[in-house]
């Protein structure tokens, strides 16, 4: 069994900078950078100490001194990118949302299947202690039958119409950067949902600054959920069950803690915990877990449902009218 895993970024922007620094600080091992440009990657790596600096992304693939590649390009990019790394043997975390449509997710799960490799989405929320400790809760019974589920993502974001997040041929909008963490989260607490119903409304770039989305799961259990990139937000989550409720604090698909309390309005249990760093190393935990075990895929954040959910993002589109003009 291999030790040292050893990891290579893929793609020199923000989240890779986030990530790098929670993978460094909790011991793990970043031996090389690819950038489309040798002057970006060797600025990435020298800033984080990196070994290595690659100016093409298939110079860093190729690299025998790298394991695992982290793809952190914008979202048009993943599907591509991944496919490069997987055809070159490298296990392959893949930055949220996983692809820009389901059919690019279900291309690369049967390659990565194929070539006995593991791949996982990045949706860190999913390996967050506290997220784990409300699937104890749950399990144990304590919420009674779920009811419903409810959570919000808004943010205030750059309004620059140049910028990537106001721009559909990026993969712009609300739904793939934050509207995709609720939606993660409803198939996680409440599995895959029979009916979606969505709305929207729209910048003048043509992307959706605001999106609101109904679901119907199992046993008649509704989740709904409200993202947008134009208004700040508290950004709490709400669970309900028949016997009590999960309220989840700012901000909840970070870090945080929540409380349970029953229907007189009793606090039955609290749940507080202080994650070092910003918490992105529980999925780099997760993944390099999965390599040293053999096993091809995880509990926490399973393919199958990476894609459904990857089918549900694209009805709600459908829905809401939302195009990306340079989707295969």
């Amino acid at each position: 069994m291999q030790d040292t895993l050893r990891w290579g970024i893929l793609a020199t922007g923000l989240i890779a900078e986030l990530f790098t620094k929670d993978l460094q600080a909790s011991g793990l091992t970043v031996t090389a950078a690819g950038s489309r440009s040798q002057e970006k990657a060797k600025a990435f790596a020298d800033r984080f100490g990196i070994a290595k600096a690659h100016g093409s992304y298939e110079a860093l693939v190729s690299d025998p001194d790298v394991d695992i590649i982290y793809v952190a390009t914008p979202h048009p990019y993943h599907a591509d990118c991944a496919k490069l790394a997987l055809e070159a043997g490298k296990h392959v975390l893949i930055e949220k949302p996983f692809t820009l449509n389901a059919g690019e997710a279900e291309e690369l799960v049967s390659l990565a299947r194929a070539k006995n490799l593991v791949l996982l989405e990045a949706m860190w929320t999913r390996f967050l202690p506290h997220m784990k400790r409300i699937h104890e809760i749950i399990d144990a019974g304590t919420l009674g039958t779920l009811l419903s589920v409810h959570a919000e993502h808004r943010q205030f974001l750059p309004k620059d119409p140049a910028h990537r997040l106001n721009a559909p041929e990026l993969g712009g909008g609300a739904l793939l950067d934050l509207g995709i963490y609720p939606t993660s989260f409803m198939f996680d607490i409440l599995g895959a949902p029979s009916e979606v119903k969505a709305t929207a409304r729209f910048t003048e770039t043509g992307v959706d600054a605001e999106i609101a989305v109904t679901m119907k799961h199992a046993g008649d259990a509704i989740s709904t959920s409200v993202s947008a990139l134009d208004c700040a937000g508290p950004n709490k989550a709400m669970i309900y069950g028949s016997d009590a409720r999960i309220e989840i604090d700012t901000i909840w698909y970070t870090p945080t803690s929540f409380k349970v309390i029953d229907h007189k309005r009793n606090v039955i249990d609290e749940y507080a915990e202080t994650v070092e760093n910003r918490g992105m190393q529980f999925q780099a935990f997760e993944m390099e877990e999965l390599v040293r075990s053999g096993k091809p895929n995880s509990t926490y954040m399973p393919l199958d449902q990476t894609v459904a959910i990857m089918h549900t993002l694209d009805d709600i589109r459908k829905q809401i009218g939302l195009v990306y003009p340079n989707e295969k």
